[in-house]
């Protein structure tokens, strides 16, 4: 014999109880993640999208990915106060929406620029940024074709030897 004592059978009050006990967690935990995700959730999405359905993402937190429609910023006199558009382009929908921003901009925020705004829509269907809420790309900065065939000759190097930079 292994010399332990049998264990008592789990009745049906102690099981009930576990049973309990273990829904109230994960109804807690559950809950609390909910929530939490309520409260910090932005959606990202393209222009198109957003103006395909604005009454769906008004009020909503966003993060608009688009391009600066060539000569549409704006910046009142003497502030820090922008108006710009942000237009989607091929493959996906033609569509523009008009964002307002109060704050400094990135040196790559220009006409043409890839971005991606942080706010919310409007009543009358505009992008209010947030502050630090525009983040802009310079395409020519990160284009890897354009830079990844330069080369140069280094002084020392035997004729007729590139190297890449």
């Amino acid at each position: 014999m292994s010399g332990e004592a049998p264990s008592a059978p789990v009745t049906r009050a102690s099981a009930i109880k576990i049973v309990a006990s273990v829904a109230l967690v994960a109804g807690a935990v559950a809950y609390l993640l909910t929530s939490s995700m309520k409260q910090g959730a932005e959606y990202y999405k393209h222009v198109d999208e957003v103006v395909s359905n604005v009454d769906t993402w008004r009020g909503k937190r966003l993060q608009v990915h688009g391009n600066v429609v060539d000569g549409s910023i704006e910046q009142a006199k003497g502030t820090l106060l922008y108006r710009f558009k942000i237009e989607s382009r091929p493959p996906r929908a033609p569509a523009v929406i008009t964002a307002t921003y109060n704050g400094l901009v990135p040196d790559t925020f220009k006409d043409g620029a890839e971005v991606v705004a942080k706010g919310t829509l409007t009543a009358d269907n505009q992008l209010a940024v947030v502050p630090d809420g525009i983040m802009a790309k310079c395409p020519s900065k990160y284009d890897a074709d354009k830079n990844a065939d330069k080369k140069a000759v280094l002084p020392g190097a035997a004729p007729g030897m590139a190297q890449k930079l």
